[in-house]
Formats: structure tokens, C-alpha cells, sequence
């Protein structure tokens, strides 16, 4: 016997779509430049380079291991996915793993095509900052005698922010541990973007673009696989009150 079908808490889709691809658009017309540089600024000694470029703490570990353990969070989605083809007791979780196993590939394997498609050069290959290449804003068009770039958007916040599928995938089942999931991900994917901001691999904008695809990402992928149309009638408690579907 199958298990009921889960129904979704309501949700904002039309809000929570649009203000993501407001900031998006707004982005692109207002350049964020100045204020990728200001901020940068802050990480960079003239005549030494990024403060982070060297470390050993933000490039060993919160770069390459961090993401392992980002990487490894993925490969149990997947095992678990595969397993509920298998096992009939495992059935109920077959279409939540399925959307984090979806929504975390989308998230992390959109950056590769988007770099090699906007060819954005990081700062620490910028005239300002020692290198041999000019900065320009997203949409100017590059010198011919240009380097390849490969640093827009950000690449490793993608790791951190990815996990906002996590968020999703709870928000029905366990709304408490759907919140934890959601800080992790904001969390996580914050960190490793101000560490790679403080190495001069991306500006702050760049990994701000990375959160915003992620989440427009995470969220399409939520609307179609799992949300279900919610139950909107109050339900009466023995105190005769009434209990409200809160959203998240």
C-alpha cells in the first residue's frame, strides 16, 4: 500500500521567482563594478597581492575539502535515489531524492558553460591587481587580444549554495530541519564566497549571481517535482480553534 500524498505548505512562487530575477536584472543595468572593487580593495596590498591567495586554510581547506564534503553530500543522494528504485520500504523517498539529485546537478553544472559562454577574467588577472588583463562589466565587449576568463559566476559558492535544494526538499516533510538546511546552505555558500573573494578568484557579484541562479534553480525544480496543490481549509482543534497552513 502506497503512502498518501504529501501536500505542500503554501508558497509564493510569483514572490519568490520575481525577486531574484529583479536582482538579476538590476545587475544588468546598474554595473556592480565600483562596488566589486571597493571590496576587493579591502584583500589586496600592492607589491604582496590577495591576502588570501597563499592561505593555507582558505585554499586546502575551505576550497578543495569543503567541497568534498559538498560532493559527498551529493553521491548519498544519489545512492539513496537508486537505492528507492530497489526497495519497495524506500518508494516514499524516491521523488525527494530525485529533485535534490536533479536540483544539486543543475545548480553546480550550470557554472562551466556559463564561464566558457561570458569569458569574465578574475581579479587577480586584472591590470589593478598585478595581472595583464582589463576589467569591463558583464555585458561590455572584451579586447581582442584578450585572455580566456573563466570566473563568472562564481564557481565554489556554487558547491555551498547548491545545498538550497536541501531546504526544498524538507520544507514539507520537516519544516525545523528545512530551515536549518536553508542557514547551511546561506551559510556555507556565503563563506566560500567571501574566501574566494579574499584569494581575488571572483569579485563578490560574481558569487551573488551564483546565489541567485541556485535559488531560481532549486525553486523551478521544487515547483514541478514536489509541490503539491496545498490544503487550504482550516482544520478544527478539540478547543474548537482553528489551526492556519503557515507558509515558510
Amino acid at each position: 500500500m502506497s503512502a498518501p500524498e504529501l501536500k505542500a505548505r503554501l508558497f509564493n512562487f510569483r514572490f519568490w521567482f520575481a525577486l531574484p530575477l529583479s536582482v538579476m536584472a538590476l545587475m544588468l543595468l546598474v554595473d556592480p563594478g565600483p562596488l566589486d572593487v571597493a571590496i576587493s580593495n579591502l584583500f589586496y596590498e600592492p607589491g604582496v597581492g590577495f591576502v588570501g591567495r597563499q592561505s593555507f586554510f582558505l585554499e586546502d581547506i575551505l576550497h578543495d575539502r569543503a567541497k568534498q564534503a559538498v560532493i559527498v553530500i551529493g553521491v548519498l543522494a544519489i545512492g539513496g535515489f537508486l537505492f528507492s528504485l530497489l526497495l519497495t520500504r524506500l518508494r516514499q523517498y524516491r521523488r525527494p531524492l530525485g529533485y535534490l539529485v536533479l536540483a544539486m546537478a543543475l545548480c553546480t553544472s550550470l557554472v562551466t558553460p556559463l564561464k566558457a559562454l561570458t569569458n569574465v577574467p578574475c581579479p587577480w588577472s586584472l591590470q589593478q591587481y598585478g595581472g595583464d588583463q582589463q576589467h569591463t562589466s558583464l555585458l561590455s565587449e572584451r579586447p581582442s587580444d584578450a585572455k580566456p576568463g573563466r570566473c563568472w559566476p562564481g564557481g565554489h559558492a556554487s558547491a555551498g549554495f547548491s545545498l538550497l535544494a536541501l531546504f526544498f526538499m524538507l520544507r514539507d516533510r520537516r519544516p525545523r530541519a528545512a530551515r536549518v538546511a536553508l542557514i547551511v546552505a546561506l551559510g556555507l555558500g556565503g563563506i566560500f564566497s567571501v574566501g574566494r573573494t579574499m584569494q581575488g578568484a571572483h569579485f563578490m557579484s560574481h558569487n551573488l549571481w551564483t546565489l541567485l541562479f541556485d535559488w531560481c534553480i532549486s525553486l523551478l525544480c521544487y515547483r514541478l517535482l514536489l509541490y503539491r496543490q496545498p490544503v487550504t481549509a482550516p482544520q478544527t482543534t478539540k478547543n474548537h480553534g482553528v489551526v492556519h497552513h503557515e507558509p515558510i
